[in-house]
């Protein structure tokens, strides 16, 4: 898998994984509550609905860092990886410090 394919696996499962945090409510309620209250009456009751979006948040999580691990694999490097310094540094002037010519001594110390 090439370098491209994992960035945009990447994106896909972060808009995924934002959207599944949006729709969690902290306070117990986000989209359980906005199928039928409290009652177990639809979708299995909100307990299950609460279980299915903790249990996909720590699936797209963990999918999330696997493919940053496998990405971080697959870049791209040219098949040299020693960095090459003396290339950077073309075309930079060097300085040389500039010598002290005042005397330091006590009496202009004072």
């Amino acid at each position: 898998m090439s370098y491209t394919a994992f960035l945009i696996l990447i994106l896909i499962i972060a808009i995924a994984l934002i959207l599944i945090v949006m729709v969690q409510n902290p306070k117990g309620g986000g989209l359980s509550s906005s199928f039928g209250g409290g009652g177990a009456q639809s979708l299995g009751g909100v307990q299950n609905t609460n279980n299915f979006l903790d249990r996909t948040t720590w699936t797209l999580a963990i999918a999330m860092f696997a493919l940053i691990l496998l990405a971080n694999i697959a870049i791209p490097r040219n098949g040299d990886n020693s960095f090459k310094l003396e290339n950077t540094l073309d075309g930079i002037e060097t300085t040389a410090p500039v010598e002290n010519t005042i005397p330091l001594t006590n009496d202009s110390l004072q």
